[in-house]
């Protein structure tokens, strides 16, 4: 399937069916997650059939119900931006897989994520399949997210499918930019706005093939 495609259907889902991920699904998360643990340098974990983790009263405050498996993405606390890129890598990847997810910062309960020395949790990805498959969120315009110095096809595809990126409560704190030829982006100020940002470059370089410094 195309990537902004994908892009297109993927949307945050808190509520998930009382339905076990199959093994052969499992096994290839597990692979991938590995796979990318060791080009990314985090120590993202998942787990499956662990309802503890959402049965709490934040994560019922964020309005989640059946959830039973996550991911903990775990790392430095440099590692925000990476966090937000290979996480949004594997959630893309989820997606294609048939399955659901949403990033959740602050409203789940304690996780079984194995923490090391210098490392800490940066944040969790629900997961499973989704009771419904959510909805599209609002974006700001591209003139709000962007500025260009040419008009250029790719660079509107990659904004596209940055727009189509989740991040903190919708905020969309990130300002993207094409100067001769090269792509920024920058966070602005925001609540977890470097992990968006590693999202948003993901889309962006997902999308296009260009490389967002």
């Amino acid at each position: 399937m195309d990537i902004l495609q994908l892009m297109k259907e993927r949307h945050s889902v808190r509520q998930y069916k009382d339905q076990p991920i199959t093994p052969e699904l499992r096994s290839t998360l597990t692979e991938s997650i590995s796979e990318l643990n060791q080009e990314s340098g985090l120590h993202m974990q998942v787990f499956f059939d662990e309802p503890d983790c959402f049965d709490s009263f934040m994560a019922h405050y964020g309005k989640f119900k059946g959830v039973s498996n996550y991911i903990a993405i775990v790392g430095s606390r440099q590692d925000q931006e990476k966090a937000g890129y290979y996480g949004e890598k594997l959630v893309l990847e989820c997606q294609s897989l048939g399955l659901n997810t949403c990033w959740v910062a602050m409203t789940h309960g304690k996780t079984k994520a194995k923490i090391e020395k210098g490392q800490k949790l940066l944040i969790v990805l629900s997961l499973g399949y989704g009771a419904n498959p959510g909805v599209p969120h609002k974006s700001k315009g591209l003139s709000e997210l962007s500025k260009a110095d040419q008009d250029t096809d790719w660079f509107l595809k990659g904004m596209e499918a940055v727009s189509l990126a989740p991040t903190a409560m919708n905020q969309q704190k990130f300002l993207f930019e094409l100067k001769n030829g090269k792509v920024t982006a920058k966070a602005l100020n925001g609540f977890y706005s470097k992990i968006d940002l590693g999202i948003v470059k993901y889309h962006f370089e997902a999308a296009t093939g260009h490389k967002v410094l």
